[in-house]
Parts: structure tokens; C-alpha cells; sequence
């Protein structure tokens, strides 16, 4: 007998909570125990339209979010400042990556997909960890911050193009140009809307944002323009982030942020959780590429945080400790994983999860790796002869 749906998304919530609340308890981020969650339950839940719709909701809200932290000023801003080392971090975590892929034989759309996988750090997972270990105050958080800041604006961009390069047979160099070509319209067209037309209705926001009617403006824009990057066979992932850089330009992202918070933190589980169920487990395919590659996505963090790190003027000791605090992969890796075809999912999906959990142990050891590697040096009084 075939339970209602209503008694089916009870159910699934209680169980998120169960998980999340174990999260919480044990210190490890609630990505990770969501996907188990989903491997675990993956035979009731497979191909659940519902689902899928509530979690892609839920990484729109993300991502719309995320994008209203960066009016247009703070965007060039925040790109100016971290370039050199965000540039450092796509060429070895994105474009090594791939070039690693090509030599084990891949096509290149195969190789530049698991090359965005190994690429974003995950956002979620570090903030969490720099907040729950109280390093927040840490002289590497400013710069990790802003490497996940330039990861943030990078990666929609790659999930965007790789969603082209995915959805034909074949791509030739037009191909390729108009996917690009699209992308700086809708982002073009976001700015002028946001500079032109949104940056007035600060009023408007302020009159209406207490009313019940006001959130339903607020998402019907992110999933709008959300909608409207998928129309174009690109991301709803850059759209969603587009919509929020709109908004951002009203100037009253706190209000906004208090109204769409509980939302995205009911529905965005579901997308984990959704993940999780279209894992099917088999033979591990490619495994030397995989180990390989996941080996190279802890070694190319590290030297970002020591190279871009002393770029960003910190010490060996601190950039190294950023270095080995950045190596989890997350929310980008999974939304990149989801385009993938069955045996490159496994193989994503395995290395997400790898790199997570080891990601969390680095986090948690680098202060005292650190330590050993450059120890305080001690002070010695000199004396006067006496």
C-alpha cells in the first residue's frame, strides 16, 4: 500500500531533523549525513518528483542568497582583492583537475565536469567548522573566506557552461561561444536591473517587507530568474545567484534574509537528501583516477593556502593552516555531480563524500599539523654575567 504524500514528507522531515540534530551532537556537518541519509533510503525515495522539486527550491534559495550578499561595488571589491589566489585555486583545482582526467583517456566534457567537482570548496562545511571551532577571529579566516567568496562567484559559471556542454551530443567551438555568449547577457541584464531599476524600490521593501505578501514577490524574482537561466540550457544555479545580486542592489538584504531563512533551511535538505537517493552503488569505476584525483584535490588546496596566503600577506604558518582547512568539498561538487551519467556519478559521489569527511578531519588537525611543522619558538633571557 502506497503511503500519502503527506504522511511521506512528514516522515522525511523527521528524519532530516534525526540526522541533523545527530550533526549537530557530533560536530560534523549536516551535507554529508543528508547524502548518507538519501544512499540509506535511496529504494523508497528514487525518482521522487516531489523531492526533486522541493530540493531544487531549496539550492535555488541557496544560492539567491548567497547572491544578495554582493551588490555590484562589493563584487568588483571582493574579485579585486583575491583574484591572484582565486585564479591560482581554478587553474590547479579546476584545470589540472581536468588535464589529469584527459591524460587517463576521458573526453573533455567528462574531464571538465570532474574537474568542477574537485574544484569549489565547500562553502557550508567551512563556515560551519571556522564558527564551531572558534577560529573565526583567526587571521586565515578573512583570506579562506575570500577564496570562498571567489569560489562562489566562479563556480555558478562553470555549473552553468557544463549544463550546456551536457544537454547536446556534441559541442563545436560555436557551440561553446553562444553558451558563453548567454551567460554574460543574463548577467548583464541582471546588473542593469539591479543598478537601474531595483536600486529605487528601497521604499517599496521597506513599506511591504513586514506584509505576508512580500515573500511571495521575493522568491517568485529568484525562481523566476532561476527559471530563466534554464530556459536558456544554462543554470538555475547562476540564475538564482543573478536574482540575489539584483536584489542586493535595494539595499536591504537583513530583512529579506530573516524572511527567506526558514524556507531554505526546510527545503534545502531535500536536495542532499535527493542526491543521496540517485546514488546506485557498483564497482567503483576508474578507481586509480579517482584516488588520484582526490589525493590532488587536498594537494592543490594546500598550496593555495600557502602560495595565495602569503600573496594575501600571512604568514607560512597561517597559510598553511588555511591550506589544510579548505579541502572539503560540498554543495557546488554535488550540483556539478547531479549532470553526470550513472558511472561518473559513483565516481563523484564517492569522492564527494571522501572529500568531505577527510576535509573535516584536516580542519579539525590543522592548528596542531601546524604546530609541528612550525613550532613557537621559544624566547631565551639573555642574562648579565654576574
Amino acid at each position: 500500500m502506497e503511503l500519502p504524500i503527506v504522511l511521506t514528507a512528514g516522515i522525511v522531515l523527521l528524519l532530516l531533523f534525526c540526522v541533523g540534530f545527530i550533526g549537530i551532537k557530533i560536530k560534523i556537518p549536516g551535507v554529508i549525513l543528508y547524502i548518507l541519509l538519501g544512499i540509506v533510503i535511496g529504494g523508497l525515495f528514487t525518482d521522487n518528483h516531489l523531492l526533486y522539486i522541493a530540493g531544487e527550491i531549496g539550492i535555488i534559495l541557496l544560492f539567491f542568497m548567497l547572491g544578495m550578499e554582493f551588490p555590484v561595488k562589493r563584487l568588483i571589491q571582493v574579485a579585486k582583492k583575491i583574484a591572484p589566489a582565486g585564479f591560482l585555486d581554478v587553474l590547479l583545482s579546476l584545470g589540472v583537475t581536468t588535464a589529469i582526467c584527459l591524460l587517463f583517456g576521458l573526453d573533455w566534457i567528462t574531464a571538465f565536469l570532474i574537474g568542477g567537482i574537485a574544484y569549489a570548496t565547500s562553502s557550508s562545511i567551512t563556515a560551519k567548522m571556522l564558527e564551531s571551532s572558534k577560529r573565526m577571529a583567526n587571521p586565515e579566516s578573512e583570506y579562506m573566506l575570500g577564496i570562498l567568496i571567489f569560489e562562489d562567484l566562479v563556480a555558478p559559471i562553470v555549473v552553468a557552461i557544463l549544463v550546456g556542454l551536457t544537454a547536446g551530443d556534441g559541442v563545436t567551438g560555436l557551440d561553446f561561444s553562444i553558451i558563453v555568449l548567454k551567460i554574460v547577457l543574463l548577467t548583464v541584464f541582471a546588473v542593469l536591473l539591479g543598478t537601474k531599476v531595483f536600486s529605487k524600490l528601497n521604499r517599496f521593501c521597506d513599506k511591504y517587507v513586514t506584509e505576508d505578501v512580500f515573500i511571495l514577490f521575493i522568491v517568485g524574482i529568484a525562481l523566476s530568474y532561476g527559471g530563466l537561466a534554464l530556459y536558456l540550457d544554462l543554470s538555475e544555479v547562476l540564475g538564482a545567484f543573478l536574482a540575489g545580486i539584483i536584489l542586493a542592489e535595494t539595499k536591504r538584504t537583513e530583512p529579506i534574509d530573516q524572511l527567506l531563512l526558514p524556507i531554505r533551511d526546510l527545503l534545502l535538505p531535500l536536495f542532499f537528501l535527493y542526491f543521496g537517493t540517485s546514488i546506485v552503488f557498483g564497482e567503483i569505476p576508474m578507481l586509480p583516477l579517482l584516488i588520484i584525483v582526490f589525493v590532488w584535490s587536498i594537494i592543490a588546496k594546500i598550496i593555495i593556502g600557502i602560495v595565495g596566503g602569503k600573496w594575501f600577506g600571512l604568514s607560512k604558518k597561517v597559510s598553511l593552516r588555511a591550506g589544510l582547512s579548505m579541502t572539503s568539498r560540498g554543495e557546488f561538487s554535488v550540483i556539478i555531480a547531479s549532470l553526470a551519467t550513472a558511472p561518473i556519478a559513483l565516481f563523484s559521489s564517492i569522492f564527494i563524500l571522501a572529500s568531505a569527511t577527510v576535509g573535516i578531519v584536516l580542519f579539525v588537525y590543522a592548528p596542531k599539523i601546524t604546530n609541528k611543522i612550525y613550532p613557537k619558538k621559544i624566547k631565551v633571557k639573555e642574562t648579565a654575567a654576574t
